[in-house]
């Protein structure tokens, strides 16, 4: 059931047309537009913290092992706004921000043989190439020969497919740069899924679904019965605990600034809520170790602050607990941790990009537990607005009063 925060009414999905005329679209203008460069509208950040500025670009053709993708709606995630402030390096401009996303493919590159236009993809922030060692272990979600980095290119080939109409070339983000009409990704960051999924609801398998639930399912493999403290209560906190609920986890501890939010994090699991600026002069580690008697089996930090991350470790149960980093911290933010604590407590701190899923093996698995209605999604979305007005999906994010804002591009 779709509901929303502080009386904003998202905008009916009607309103932006069946996900089926939207594919059909793509596939009767794909023959025309493949192999030519396409003029579309795109939302440039030009400058750090600045509102985006809608302009036309221009998108290349995809090169070899390329596509070029039809976006249908994105979502924002707080790391596109984590970068779109950061002045200094890795931050760079004018750049293309977005990376959670659903589209359909418009045309494909020479030797792209498992998409074709018409597919319905998600594009994705990690890599699968298939053949490094890494993508043939189960061990690891980490693409040796694409390795994740914040790169203002295309992966393979180090260049950017987007320029703008004075042809000042435009940076992507993290593979994907879905805040554009079109967008150019690499073979290995796309994923085929079942069309018949609600667009604006598939989107948060890009990032957020799978991050969250693959964190608990895939990386900590939670177990039943066992007790789960998570730090952060946006949305990839809300999606731990989900993938901690459906674990069978028997306590799960939300903890928060913001007390309003629990009553929120309850519909997705949350069955006890921490204010962590009303701990006195207990710190949260002493309240939760007292809460559970002895620590939680499993903790998630899922803000971003390295002080929050100790916080975490401390507040895990010694002998087994195991603590998740999956918030996004300021570049060269670093952990002080006590080596007498890490080597006498035996406890596991380990962090985990997109919860640990590998996007092509994985991902297809998570969506089947989604379309067998196992995992349900549609609590995250609490908002929805059009294409230009997409600055105001960064105030409603900016201002606490979304879990996730879908941004559709009106076509």
């Amino acid at each position: 059931m779709r509901f929303t925060l502080l009386g904003q009414t998202p905008y009916p999905k009607s309103q932006f047309g069946s996900h089926s005329s939207l594919t059909m679209a793509a596939v009767k203008s794909s023959s025309e537009t493949a192999g030519k460069t396409i003029r579309c509208k795109a939302a440039i950040s030009r400058e750090a913290g600045e509102p985006l500025v809608i302009e036309e670009i221009m998108v290349a053709p995809p090169s070899p092992y390329e596509v070029r993708i039809r976006i249908i709606c994105t979502s924002l995630c707080y790391s596109d706004i984590t970068f779109w402030k950061l002045k200094g390096p890795p931050a760079c401009f004018p750049r293309i921000l977005g990376h959670e996303a659903v589209g359909v493919v418009e045309s494909v590159g020479e030797n792209v043989n498992e998409v074709a236009a018409g597919d319905v993809v998600i594009p994705t922030f990690l890599s699968e190439c298939g053949e490094c060692d890494d993508c043939r272990s189960k061990q690891s979600n980490l693409c040796s020969k694409f390795p994740f980095k914040v790169h203002p290119w295309m992966p393979r080939y180090e260049t950017s497919r987007f320029t703008d109409l004075k042809g000042e070339t435009l940076y992507h983000f993290l593979f994907v740069s879905s805040f554009s009409e079109y967008t150019v990704v690499d073979v290995s960051n796309v994923v085929k899924i079942d069309p018949s999924i609600p667009p604006n609801e598939a989107c948060l398998f890009g990032c957020c679904v799978a991050t969250g639930v693959g964190a608990a399912c895939k990386t900590a493999n939670v177990e039943a019965g066992s007790t789960v403290a998570i730090f952060g209560l946006g949305s990839i906190g809300l999606a731990v605990a989900k993938g901690a609920k459906l674990c069978g986890a028997n306590r799960i501890i939300g903890v928060d600034v913001n007390p309003d939010k629990f009553e929120v994090a309850k519909r997705f699991g949350v069955t006890e809520f921490i204010n962590s600026r009303d701990c006195g002069d207990k710190s949260l580690s002493q309240i939760i170790k007292e809460m559970t008697g002895g620590g939680a089996d499993y903790c998630f930090e899922c803000v971003g602050i390295s002080s929050l991350v100790e916080e975490a470790f401390a507040s895990c149960r010694k002998g087994w607990g195991k603590t998740v980093v999956l918030g996004v911290d300021k570049p060269g933010a670093e952990l002080k941790l006590d080596s007498f604590e890490v080597l006498h407590s035996g406890k596991i701190l380990t962090g985990c990009l997109y919860g640990g899923v590998k996007t092509k093996s994985d991902l297809p698995a998570l969506l089947k537990r989604y379309t067998d209605k196992e995992l349900v999604v549609d609590e995250f979305v609490t908002h929805e607005v059009k294409f230009e007005d997409i600055n105001k999906a960064f105030e409603l994010l900016l201002g606490g009063k979304c879990i996730r804002c879908v941004i559709w591009m009106d076509k």
